[in-house]
């Protein structure tokens, strides 16, 4: 069974950090991208960064760059977004979804989806 399973969140203040995680099994973690999603209430899920586990090639949105950071442990078949500097903008449920797509992680392309975690954001 596949499972995709993040951890991590809960409410911090606005210039604080937070690491999440997301624990996979069920396949072959070094064939797929892993990439981390939000979604604000009223908004549309957006990507936040993804990486290749198999390069460790990373991607990242603009509005992160510079203070989110995703890493994988690829013998713990887990990856990581270290966040930093954390703005209210940045509430949302976070998820992160498996892609074994040569496109890496497209929203509407990933193969597997976790069931999300919360990070709220206060001022």
């Amino acid at each position: 069974e596949v499972q995709l399973v993040e951890s991590g969140g809960g409410l911090v203040q606005a210039g604080g950090s937070l690491r999440l995680s997301c624990a996979a099994s069920g396949f072959t973690f070094d064939d797929y991208a892993i990439g981390w999603f939000r979604q604000a209430p009223g908004k549309e899920r957006e990507g936040v960064s993804c990486i290749r586990t198999n390069n460790g090639n990373t991607v990242y949105v603009g509005s992160v760059k510079g203070r989110f950071t995703i890493s994988s442990d690829n013998a713990k078949n887990t990856v990581y977004l270290q966040m930093n500097s954390l703005k209210p903008e940045d509430t949302a449920v976070y998820y992160c979804a498996a892609s074994r797509s040569a496109y890496g992680c497209v929203r509407d392309g990933m193969d597997y989806w976790g069931k999300g975690t919360l990070v709220t954001v206060s001022s």
